[in-house]
Order: C-alpha cells, then structure tokens, then sequence
C-alpha cells in the first residue's frame, strides 16, 4: 500500500461495540444488524460510519461511487455526499435501464435462486475513477461484479469500501485479486455461540 494511503481496515470503535452488544447472531454464518444498518436505519449513525469510510477512501480520488440496490445506496449515498461526487447504483430489482447497458447475473447460495445487476452505460463513462461501496462483505460475488461491471464500462476501479466484513468468507481476497484495494470499518473474524468476533480498535 502506498504510505500516503490511511490505513484501510482499521476496525471502526462505534461499529465494533455495537455489533458486539446488538448483534443477532445465528449458527456460524449469519449477521444481523438489521436494525441500525440495512433495514431500519439509523441516519446519524449511518451518516458517521459513511463519512469515515469516505475519508479512507478519498485518498483515492474518485469522481463516482457505485453500489447495489438496495442495502448498499444508504452509506453509498453518505459516502458520495462527503465527497461530493455522484452515485450511481446498480439496477437490482425490476432492473430495467436505458441501452447500452450492462449486466451480470449473481448466484445466491445462502437465499437461493439468482440476483441480476444492470447497469446503463450512459452514466458511467469511460475513464471514471470508480469506488465500490455496500454494507457487507461476505462472499464477494457483488463486489466482483460490480468491478467487473464498472471495468466493462471503460471505468477505472480505485478501491471497494464496506461497512462490515465477514473476514471468514472469502469476500476480501476475491476482490483484492483483481487488484482493488478493499476498505472495511468492521472485521468479524468469526460467529461463534451466538457473538460475533471480532477485530478490536487499538489504543
């Protein structure tokens, strides 16, 4: 990493205490922090984790951010405002989009069936410098295609930034082999009899 790069997965304090007093936890793979992150939101907090992942990921300089519809557009929205560029999201449900576009089909292991991302070309332009964001890291499969998608584009992908991520999946390392630095404010290590484990804050 370039020594003028902040460090990016430094673990996040506010994130870490409260995943580690609120989260629900279910067998060894399961999450939820439905409450606060991406089902009920809470905007003062979703506005300071989005201002510190842009802060990681500003060093970077991007003109856009990219997300996926829809748990991603929250602390994407945060994230595009603190750096004043636009946000462009990925079409999840009824993705219809404007020609030429882009898409990609994403198999869903843990929910079943298949999501399909589309994108329109018309608002991401080639030579874009592009950061990925979304609220979870697990597997990776959204991310990747989201990078694949926004290169397919003509855009240049900088880094990928995430609320959380699932260190045990191997989300993580199949983004970082396509060469994009990834960004996280929490790291889960493990889930285990009913906590989640996790990275802790120095100092």
């Amino acid at each position: 990493m370039s020594p003028h790069l902040p460090a990016l997965d430094l673990p996040y304090a506010p994130l870490v205490r409260r995943i580690e007093a609120e989260a629900t936890v279910i067998g060894d793979q399961i999450l939820r922090i439905d409450h606060f992150l991406n089902h009920r939101i809470e905007p003062a907090f979703i506005a300071e984790m989005g201002r510190e992942l842009a802060r990681r990921l500003s060093a970077f300089h991007p003109t856009v951010v990219l997300t996926a519809e829809a748990s991603g557009i929250a602390p994407g929205l945060v994230v595009a405002q603190t750096l004043n560029v636009p946000l462009l999201y990925a079409k999840k449900y009824a993705p219809e989009v404007e020609s030429p576009y882009i898409s990609r089909v994403i198999p869903s292991p843990t929910k079943g069936g298949e999501t399909k991302l589309v994108l329109s070309q018309r608002y991401l332009q080639p030579g874009a410098r592009t950061v990925i964001v979304d609220d979870f890291l697990s597997n990776g499969r959204t991310a990747v295609a989201l990078v694949e998608m926004a290169r397919e584009a003509g855009a240049e992908v900088l880094a990928a930034g995430f609320i959380v991520e699932k260190r045990f999946r191997n989300g993580h390392q199949s983004v970082s082999e396509l060469g994009v630095p990834v960004a996280t404010l929490a790291q889960v290590e493990a889930l285990r009899d009913g906590k989640a484990v996790l990275r802790q804050p120095q100092g």
